[in-house]
């Protein structure tokens, strides 16, 4: 235990904020640099290294906390490091952007704050690379086994990582121009500066795998192709089917999927455009949809200079604190949460649903018709009499995802079954109906969070490494087959 009276003399402290006027005019991360090593030790000193940590349940990752904690707090980032990496290949991707369901299994999070788990996370691996001691972990023998990932995202990424390092000769196909995926092309700026992925890119190819970008599987390669020129597949392909509005005035223009809105601010970071063929420079926006990928829509539009931007949820507004009954310790609760973009302005509308759009004669979207709604056993009914409209000059809509895009060729080309769900099918080890092919993160799972993908990841490859090879010393932090961790 790192500090026996830690949890008792020290209270919970997060990352500082940079002040709201000065962040809305750049798209650097919100926290301000350095801020968090002062108050790391008094923090990690929090953790009660408890006989049963719930915070390893709290993580689909497993990861070992309560240890780089105690190395944390003493000052040993080399062990620190050690510990993190041993469960998670990339934690400063975890560190700023998972939810952090291990913080909601917390015991102390039972009568107190919870430690700042992912603060210390993101500070060890940060010490890490400015110290230069991230290095690449290069295999010793190669296996002579060839291995090809379809998507780049953290799924494809981790298990690209650790297949390279087993030995295996890998590929990672990604059909944008850029390797990342959703971090990449999703992920707004201010929430994860690009230049984490690159230097973890760079760590891979200098481990061994490579990269092929601007390749659509289905369609520039086909599956009978990879087939035949690798001995096994891993689809990381993500769920990229967006879930859509179908009601009147949805064809109007500026009405919006989010993944074509907030792509092309990162794309103005990355210098491809001076400015964002989508903006919403001087417009009403309305977002639809109250989750993360709201809130970066959110976040985009303020940095942009909307003139107001207004956030659309149709469920209810949540509890600031758990119900022990509805929500009790250690699950994950479903709270109410402002996150920085929220912090930067805007108004938030619960308990909305939109009724339809409206345009000029141009057919651009001028506004949004709304009514708000109650629940009647367990579906949202509209209230009469309370219709209203708002401006939309630019609606964006982020409601989630319903799955893996079927029309990609993948499905198909592969002959692959799919779940209830409209999942891609797979067993205990990943693989899917036909052998050798593979399937990890949304793709398998459904939309799920960032630390998932990764956990999947890693599994997906000790299933694809004992099938090449009929074993395998790669950890596996879950199983398809494990519902009760699935949930």
């Amino acid at each position: 235990m790192a500090d026996p009276k830690g949890f008792l003399t020290h209270g919970r402290e997060v990352a500082m904020s940079r002040p709201v006027g000065e962040r809305v005019k750049d798209w650097n991360e919100v926290y301000v640099p350095g801020s968090l090593l002062p108050i790391i030790s008094k923090q990690a000193g929090r953790c009660m290294d408890c006989g049963i940590p719930f915070c390893h349940n709290g993580c689909p990752l497993g990861n070992l906390i309560p240890e780089w904690n105690d190395y944390a707090y003493r000052g040993d980032w080399t062990a620190a490091l050690e510990r993190l990496h041993a469960t998670n290949n990339f934690p400063e991707f975890t560190g700023r952007l998972c939810p952090a369901p291990c913080e909601s299994a917390c015991v102390l999070g039972i009568s107190r704050q919870p430690v700042t788990i992912k603060n210390v996370e993101v500070s060890i691996i940060d010490k890490a690379w400015d110290g230069g001691a991230v290095k690449p972990q290069v295999p010793e023998r190669l296996s002579g086994k060839t291995v090809a990932v379809i998507g780049s995202g953290p799924a494809g990424l981790a298990a690209a990582q650790q297949l390279t390092r087993a030995g295996h000769t890998v590929a990672v196909y990604e059909r944008a121009d850029r390797v990342g995926g959703l971090l990449r092309y999703g992920i707004p700026e201010f929430k994860m500066e690009k230049r984490h992925i690159n230097r973890r890119i760079e760590q891979m190819r200098a481990e061994g795998t490579r990269f092929r970008t601007g390749v659509e599987v289905g369609r520039d390669v086909t599956a009978t192709d990879l087939r035949r020129r690798y001995d096994a597949v891993v689809i990381a392909a993500g769920a990229t089917t967006a879930r859509d509005l179908p009601v009147p005035g949805r064809e109007l223009k500026g009405v919006y999927q989010a993944m074509e809105y907030l792509p092309l601010s990162n794309k103005v970071q990355e210098g491809d455009y001076v400015t964002a063929p989508i903006s919403a420079e001087g417009q009403h926006v309305v977002v639809i949809g109250g989750g993360d990928t709201g809130a970066d829509c959110v976040g985009t539009a303020h940095r942009q200079g909307a003139a107001s931007v207004t956030q659309l949820e149709i469920m209810p507004r949540p509890n600031d604190e758990r119900h022990p009954v509805d929500q009790p310790w250690p699950t994950f609760p479903i709270l109410y949460k402002v996150t920085s973009a929220h912090e930067e302005g805007g108004e938030r509308v619960y308990s909305a649903s939109t009724t339809h759009f409206e345009g000029d004669e141009d057919g651009n979207v001028q506004w949004l018709h709304l009514a708000e709604v109650e629940f009647v056993d367990g579906r949202p009914t509209r209230k009469p009499g309370t219709e209203r409209r708002i401006p939309a000059q630019l609606v964006t809509l982020a409601m989630g995802f319903t799955g893996t895009d079927q029309h990609n060729g993948l499905v198909e080309q592969f002959g692959l079954e799919l779940d209830g769900r409209g999942n891609i099918a797979r067993d205990a080890d990943f693989q899917t109906n036909h052998p050798g092919v593979f399937v990890a993160g949304d793709a398998g799972r459904g939309q799920s969070l960032i630390v998932w993908a990764i956990a999947e990841g890693r599994s997906a490859a000790r299933g694809v490494d004992r099938f090449l090879t009929g074993a395998s010393d790669l950890p596996a932090p879950i199983r398809p087959t494990d519902r009760a961790l699935m949930a």
